[in-house]
């Protein structure tokens, strides 16, 4: 993008957001409005389309603190007149004349002195340091998020699942070249394939991008027909997504190389898969170990038992001592799950159940049992309150 773009594009107005907006701000109002403009969703609207392409642009300009803070500086700088594109003379303030000198900005600025203006200077007055191979040669594609739903059984063994984007993708026909299969890009003859052109206004040297290459250095005879010399289209395809076993709900995979394709022969972005983990209808999970309630009757954390419990992978024996109380919890060994690291535990939690119901001969039997174990299982509570009786 050229300076002149920044100059005349308002890219918070484009996003709907203020100039103090935060990062997460313009990430979500870039979400929203590509939904609502995406091309999918709103075939042959040409409006829609332009729009789109305007969002983009600025969600490329403000998501990136660097360019976010040039762009900043450039609008800040010329909107209070340090540039009004006429000859020398009137253009800085003070009064500057040209006098036949070259001015070069830089001089007073200097090459690292100020970051962004730096730069902006370079460009606007032809500074021989900045290297157009920045601006015109190959360029990464953009980082892609995607949400993926995990079953909690896949969560804890690890899965490989299909996820389906649908997002810009290298054209299929012309293989990104943007060239009609058969034909090939040539090096623009008015540039000689740097991308810009210089030219003289007064005291000032401009240089600004090839207008017959649109600053790409190339020149496409013969478009593709499928992406119209973009060298991309919009697709959708399927990624296979390898899980690791153990992976946690919220936890996030990058995938190198299949984000957005990059521009001019550049490197395609990567894709951020946040993994969404299901529950399940027994199992809970604390860490690397997974949690289980095992109700049991009274007579078996009585009297100890052993009992059968599920696992993810099968059941196995479980023995309860005599004497369990209600909340106690037991450990089997290595029925978690397997992260690379280690192999967590499956925690149960004993919980007495009692029963809502009693037969006649259970609540006999029961009135027995109280008559032969009169032992108090509250006795500092009830010391308390005798002796708060007689108090």
């Amino acid at each position: 993008m050229s300076t002149k773009d920044w100059l005349e594009k308002d890219y918070y107005a484009a996003l709907g957001v203020t100039k103090d907006a935060s990062a997460a701000d313009i990430k979500k109002a870039y979400r929203k409005l590509a939904r609502e403009l995406h091309p999918d969703k709103n075939p042959g609207n040409t409006q829609a389309e332009a729009r789109f392409k305007d969002v983009s642009e600025a969600y490329d300009v403000l998501s990136d603190a660097a360019k976010r803070k040039e762009y900043d500086e450039t609008r800040s700088l010329f909107a209070g007149g340090a540039y009004r594109g006429g000859g020398a003379g009137g253009g800085f303030p003070g009064g500057f004349a040209g006098g036949g000198t070259q001015f070069d900005p830089s001089d007073i600025f200097g090459s690292g002195g100020t970051g962004g203006l730096g730069d902006l200077f370079g460009e606007l007055f032809g500074n021989a340091r900045r290297s157009t191979t920045t601006s015109t040669g190959p360029r990464r594609g953009r980082d892609v998020e995607a949400n993926l739903q995990l079953a909690f059984d896949d969560a804890v063994r690890g899965a490989t699942l299909p996820l389906q984007l649908t997002g810009p993708a290298t054209c299929k026909l012309c293989h990104g070249s943007g060239a009609k299969p058969g034909t090939s890009p040539h090096t623009c003859p008015t540039c000689h394939g740097t991308g810009f052109v210089s030219r003289n206004q007064g005291a000032f040297g401009f240089s600004e991008p090839c207008r017959d290459c649109q600053g790409t250095g190339q020149i496409i005879d013969t478009p593709c027909p499928e992406c119209g010399g973009s060298g991309v289209t919009q697709q959708t395809r399927t990624i296979t997504v390898r899980v690791p076993s153990g992976v946690k709900d919220g936890a996030k995979l990058r995938i190198p190389g299949k984000g957005t394709p990059g521009e001019r022969g550049g490197p395609a972005g990567d894709l951020y898969v946040t993994v969404r983990v299901g529950k399940h209808p027994l199992f809970g999970r604390k860490g690397d170990d997974l949690t289980l309630t095992l109700p049991v009757t009274f007579a078996e954390a009585a009297l100890g038992a052993t009992v059968r419990v599920p696992t993810l992978d099968g059941s196995v024996a479980l023995k309860i001592p005599a004497g369990t109380p209600n909340g106690r919890t037991l450990r089997v060994r290595g029925r978690g799950t397997k992260s690379k690291n280690k192999t967590g535990d499956l925690l149960v939690t004993v919980e007495v159940a009692v029963p809502q119901t009693l037969s006649a001969d259970a609540k006999t039997a029961l009135h027995k049992y109280v008559q032969a174990q009169p032992d108090d299982p509250r006795p500092h509570i009830t010391a308390a309150v005798n002796g708060g009786s007689r108090g």
